[in-house]
């Protein structure tokens, strides 16, 4: 029993692992004149590495929290990730993307590893603010004249499935091993948040 529970963070932290090396670099997203359908839109978000590791992260620190932030947290970052789009369908002008992008992996990653139990308001808050910038960097791959309906309606869906992903992982944070292994994946999360930034500010 004892050699399991000492084995499940690592088995844990492998299927983690599996899964962002099978996504593509950050900078292999979906290029400019290519977004124009569904799916085109769903593949956006798992396209970068970067935008998988925030969004997963948001939800391991809801199931970390536990109702309702556990619901409350991937709701409100598609919602405010929507307005975000919006924006960037509309061309308006909005600095920092990768930093904001970049940012939201470091401080969601760190907030999973340190275990924050801040208010529900201001974890929604902060979950909220880093959503417009992976929303704007969705919305700003559409071409223009095109109508971004359903692809707007894809990179949601995607980042829904994200979510459910983190919540899943995030399930085991039960028991000492289970704790452990979360906040690991939130420190991996982090650490991954640093790498983005130091390429946003070469």
């Amino acid at each position: 029993m004892k050699r399991w529970r000492g084995m499940a963070p690592r088995r844990l932290l492998a299927a983690l692992v599996i899964m962002l090396c099978h996504v593509q670099a950050a900078d292999a997203h979906i290029l400019k004149g290519e977004a124009v359908s569904f799916l085109s839109g769903f593949k956006h978000p798992i396209s970068g590495l970067d935008h998988v590791v925030a969004m997963v992260a948001v939800g391991l620190w809801g199931a970390q929290l536990g109702a309702p932030a556990i619901w409350i947290l991937p709701v409100a970052f598609p919602l405010v990730m929507a307005v975000g789009g919006m924006l960037g369908l509309l061309g308006v002008p909005l600095p920092g993307i990768e930093l904001g992008i970049a940012a939201s992996a470091i401080m969601l990653g760190g907030a999973v590893m340190l275990r924050l139990r801040p208010p529900l308001a201001l974890a929604a808050l902060m979950v909220g603010f880093f959503a417009i910038f992976h929303g704007y960097a969705h919305g700003s791959e559409l071409p223009a004249g095109e109508n971004g309906l359903l692809y707007s309606l894809g990179f949601v869906i995607a980042t829904g499935c994200l979510h459910a992903c983190g919540i899943t992982i995030g399930l085991v944070n039960r028991g000492t091993w289970g704790k452990r292994a979360v906040r690991f994946a939130g420190a991996a999360i982090a650490l991954t948040g640093v790498f983005f930034l130091r390429k946003a500010i070469a």
